[in-house]
C-alpha cells in the first residue's frame, strides 16, 4: 500500500469526522441549549470519554500494535490468531467487569466528578441515569481499538479512520428525531453514545472476518493470561498509560490556571484549541496511525535501514504539511475565528482574545505534530518508558512556563506553554532516536529546509496582504466571511505548493510503500 495514499485516506476520514463534530455541537446547542440537562449529560459523558482517550486509543493501542506486528511477521498466522483471541478474552472480561462496576457505582462517580450537583437532587439523579447509559461506551471503544489495531496492522486504514463518524451521526440523528420520544429528552443523547459505540464496533466485524482475524474470546482467562504475548502487552501498557495520563493532567492543570484569570479565559482557550485540533488531527494522528504498523514490521524483521528511512519520510512530510498549517493559523486567526464563532453572544472582544490564544498555540503546532511521528519510533521498538520520561519532563516544563508567562500573557501564556513544551518533547524524542542510532537522517535536509523556508515566506506574504484588516472581518456578513476564507485558503495553498513545485518538489518524491 502507498503510505501517502493511506495518509490522504485517514486524513480525509478525520476531516469528515471533525466537520460532523461541528454539526453535532450545533445541533445539540440548537435542540437542548445550555442548562441543567446539558450540564448533566456532559458530566456523564466525560468519564467514559476520558477513559477512551487514556486506555483504548492511548495505552492499549501503543502496546498492542507493536506486539501484533511482531507476531504477524515472525510467528505466522496461527500464533497471531491465538494472540488476538487471548487479548480479546482478557480485554473483554476486564471491560465487562469495569463496565458493571461503573454502572453500579454511578452515584459515587458523579459525586466525585461533579460534587456541586449533589445540592440539586433532580440534577444529580439525572446525571446518574445518564452515566449508567453512557458508561458501556468504554467497553465498545476498547474493543474498537482492538479491531482498529488489527486492521491497521494489515494496512486496512480506511475503515478504522471512518468509525468516529458514526458517533457523530448517532448524535445528530438522536438529537434531531429521537429526542421528543424520551422523557427527559436529553436521554436521547446518552443513548446516542451507546448506539454510536455499538455501531463503531459492529462495522469492523466484517472486515476482521475477511482477513481471518475476527477475535474469538472465551471464558478461559487463565489460558489467555498465560500467553507470553498478552503479558508483554500488559507490561507495556503500564508506562504507556502513565504517558497518556500526563497530557490529560497537563490540560487539567491549565484549566485550573485559567479559572483564576479573567472570565472567558477557559472558553477562549477552548475555541482556540478546537481550531488547532484540525491540523493536529488531520496530520499528527493520521501520520502516527499509518507509521506505527510499518515501523513495527521493520523492527520485527530487523530492517534497521528501512526503519530509519520511514522515519525520515515521516519527518519530511510532517514539516512539509505542518509548517504551512501553523503559519496559516497564526496569520488567519481573526478570519477563521470570526467566521466560525463570531455570532450571537460571541463578541468582537472574544474574537480578539481567542486570536491571542490561537497565535500562541500555532507556535508549537509543528512540535505537537512531530511528537505524533517521533513517538511511534519508540513504540514500534516496544520502548514505552523513554517517551514516558520525556512526557514527564515536558509536563514539568509546561508548569514552569505557565508560572513564567501567565502574569504578562494571561490565557495566551497558557497556550504558549503547551506549544513550547510540545517542541521540547519533540526535540528530546528526536535526540533519543539519534543517540540510540535508531534514526539516521538521509542526505538533503539542508536543501529541503531551505526550499521549505522560501515557500513559507511566499505563502506568508500572500496571506498577509490578502487577509486585510482584522477590524473589517468583525463587520463582514457570514456569507462574505465564508467566501473570503475560502479564497484565502486557496490563495495560500496555491502560493505554497506552486513555489515548492517551482523549486523542484514533485508528488512522486513523497510516495512510499508500506512495509
Amino acid at each position: 500500500m502507498n503510505l501517502l495514499k493511506a495518509l490522504v485516506t485517514v486524513s480525509g476520514m478525520t476531516l469528515l469526522s471533525r466537520i460532523l463534530g461541528f454539526v453535532r455541537d450545533f445541533v445539540i446547542a440548537r435542540t437542548f441549549g445550555a442548562g441543567l440537562a446539558t450540564d448533566a449529560f456532559f458530566v456523564a459523558f466525560k468519564l467514559p470519554n476520558l477513559l477512551r482517550r487514556m486506555f483504548a486509543e492511548g495505552a492499549f493501542s501503543q502496546a498492542f500494535v507493536p506486539i501484533l506486528g511482531e507476531y504477524k511477521n515472525r510467528r505466522g498466522d496461527e500464533d497471531t490468531r491465538h494472540l488476538v483471541d487471548h487479548v480479546a478474552t482478557i480485554l473483554s472480561l476486564a471491560l465487562f467487569a469495569v463496565t458493571a462496576i461503573g454502572v453500579a457505582a454511578a452515584p459515587l462517580l458523579v459525586w466525585i466528578s461533579a460534587p456541586g450537583f449533589s445540592a440539586d437532587a433532580g440534577k444529580f439523579e439525572l446525571t446518574v441515569a445518564l452515566t449508567r447509559i453512557t458508561f458501556p461506551y468504554i467497553l465498545f471503544m476498547s474493543l474498537v481499538a482492538l479491531a482498529g489495531g488489527i486492521l491497521n496492522t494489515w494496512s486496512r486504514f480506511a475503515l478504522p479512520a471512518f468509525t468516529p463518524v458514526l458517533l457523530n451521526v448517532a448524535f445528530i440523528a438522536m438529537a434531531l428525531w429521537a429526542a421528543p420520544y424520551f422523557d427527559p429528552p436529553v436521554l436521547a443523547l446518552a443513548w446516542a453514545v451507546f448506539i454510536g459505540g455499538a455501531l463503531q464496533l459492529a462495522i469492523q466485524v466484517p472486515a476482521l472476518h475477511r482477513i481471518a482475524m475476527l477475535p474469538r474470546p472465551s471464558l478461559d482467562w487463565r489460558a489467555a493470561w498465560n500467553d507470553p504475548g498478552v503479558r508483554r502487552i500488559a507490561l507495556l501498557m503500564g508506562p504507556a498509560l502513565i504517558g497518556v495520563s500526563v497530557s490529560q493532567i497537563s490540560l487539567l492543570i491549565n484549566t485550573i490556571f485559567a479559572s483564576f484569570l479573567a472570565t472567558g479565559s477557559v472558553s477562549w482557550l477552548y475555541y482556540a484549541d478546537r481550531l488547532m485540533e484540525f491540523p493536529a488531527g488531520l496530520l499528527g494522528a493520521a501520520l502516527g496511525t499509518i507509521l506505527l504498523p510499518s515501523l513495527s514490521k521493520y523492527h520485527a524483521s530487523a530492517d534497521h535501514e528501512g526503519y530509519s528511512r520511514l522515519l525520515d519520510w515521516g519527518l519530511r512530510l510532517t514539516l512539509l504539511l505542518a509548517a504551512p498549517a501553523a503559519l496559516a493559523l497564526a496569520l488567519l486567526a481573526v478570519p477563521l475565528i470570526a467566521t466560525l464563532f463570531h455570532h450571537g453572544a460571541f463578541s468582537a472582544a472574544d474574537v480578539l482574545r481567542t486570536r491571542e490564544a490561537l497565535v500562541a498555540y500555532s507556535i508549537g503546532l509543528t512540535g505537537l505534530i512531530l511528537v505524533k511521528v517521533l513517538a511511534p519510533g519508540f513504540y514500534a521498538r516496544q520502548n514505552v518508558r523513554t517517551p514516558v520520561r520525556i512526557a514527564l519532563i515536558s509536563l514539568v516544563a509546561t508548569q514552569v512556563m505557565n508560572l513564567a508567562f501567565i502574569g504578562w500573557l494571561q490565557h495566551a501564556g497558557l497556550a504558549l506553554s503547551i506549544g513550547l513544551a510540545a517542541c521540547l518533547n519533540a526535540a528530546l524524542l528526536y535526540r533519543g532516536l539519534r543517540r540510540h542510532g535508531v534514526y539516521v537522517p538521509l542526505p538533503g535536509w539542508g536543501i529541503f529546509t531551505s526550499k521549505l523556508a522560501v515557500a513559507l515566506v511566499v505563502m506568508g506574504t500572500a496571506l498577509w496582504f490578502a487577509a486585510g484588516s482584522d477590524a473589517d472581518w468583525l463587520h463582514y456578513a457570514l456569507g462574505e466571511r465564508l467566501l473570503r476564507v475560502a479564497l484565502l485558503t486557496a490563495l495560500g495553498a496555491t502560493a505554497y505548493f506552486a513555489t515548492l513545485w517551482a523549486l523542484g518538489f514533485r508528488l512522486k518524491d513523497f510516495r512510499r510503500r508500506a512495509a
